[in-house]
């Protein structure tokens, strides 16, 4: 069950990476352009493939670290499954950023992950004959019902659109990513989905309309945005890296399902930190009927977990 807990960390450094996704849409002197940030994630996330030259250390490699040693020319299979995890993580970003800039964290990010669940869920039966027992299927549903309930007010329909699609999208891209490791194995399919990463942000700079965005928004932003982004996508990358360890170790819709612990991280570390963390980072209300209403959803969402692993 180690994987429980790459999957419970990874979500805590999501929970880190969701605050400051908000803080950067939502300051207009950061990188106010949801595609444009999306771009650059995309990119970023590309060149976590640099990891595997740590695999080339003996000891790394025995603990798990991807090797380049493991690492073969990918089949036609294996590079079109890449592509389609790069698009599909390009577009549920795109949208979860245009839902982000337009509503609070904690009304947005707990939709998207009770979509993404509950998609995985069905899209693991559809395509990988997935067999959960009678637990997992009622501790899936707590989560999930849980982070749907978390948002206190019903957003606009404008962001509930993007944050279904969000949702449905990286459900897409994590089962896809469990159908790469399935096909090859993970070292292989990590590296090739990275590389594709990085292809994909390219080819959007062939496209004239999306060359300009780019380049106008990343002249009007300042070093200390740039700086920003950078350590933000290094944390996303990280926990990027935890939860697909944790796909390949387990199941990839009780993974999706722990989504819901990145809400309870947020939770926390808004109460810690809400008075040095700016207002457009976390949701400051802090009225007793509010966070009685939080304190109901949270144990809901930790029911689940224990539903599930206990």
């Amino acid at each position: 069950m180690n994987w429980i807990i790459l999957a419970t960390f990874g979500q805590f450094l999501n929970a880190i990476v969701a605050i400051l996704d908000k803080y950067i849409v939502s300051d207009e002197k950061v990188l106010p352009r949801p595609f444009v940030y999306a771009f650059y994630s995309c990119l970023l996330t590309g060149f976590w493939a640099a990891i595997y030259f740590l695999g080339l250390i003996p000891q790394l490699a025995a603990i798990g670290m991807p090797s380049l040693v493991n690492v073969t020319f990918p089949t036609i299979q294996v590079l079109s499954m890449s592509f389609l995890t790069a698009y599909t993580f390009f577009m549920a970003l795109v949208s979860m950023y245009e839902a982000l800039k337009n509503s609070d964290a904690s009304n947005a990010i707990p939709i998207i992950g009770a979509v993404s669940a509950l998609a995985t869920f069905g899209l693991s039966y559809l395509f990988l004959d997935a067999a959960l027992t009678s637990e997992h299927i009622l501790g899936i549903f707590l989560l999930a019902f849980g982070t749907l309930l978390v948002s206190k007010t019903l957003p606009t329909s404008h962001v509930a659109l993007h944050t279904i699609h969000s949702g449905l999208f990286f459900a897409l891209h994590y089962i896809t990513m469990k159908g790469l490791f399935i096909e090859t194995s993970f070292d292989n399919g990590f590296f090739w989905s990275r590389i594709s990463f990085v292809l994909f942000a390219l080819s959007l700079l062939l496209v004239p309309v999306y060359l300009e965005k780019i380049k106008t928004q990343t002249k009007d932003s300042n070093r200390r945005a740039g700086m920003l982004v950078l350590f933000n996508k290094v944390l996303a990358g990280v926990a990027a890296f935890l939860l697909l360890k944790a796909t390949d170790f387990g199941d990839v819709s009780v993974v999706q399902a722990l989504d819901g612990l990145k809400f309870v991280f947020i939770l926390l570390i808004a109460a810690v930190f809400h008075y040095w963390l700016p207002d457009t980072a976390v949701d400051k209300d802090t009225r007793p009927r509010i966070l009685i209403q939080k304190f109901i959803y949270v144990a809901l969402i930790l029911a689940g977990f224990l539903v599930i692993f206990i």
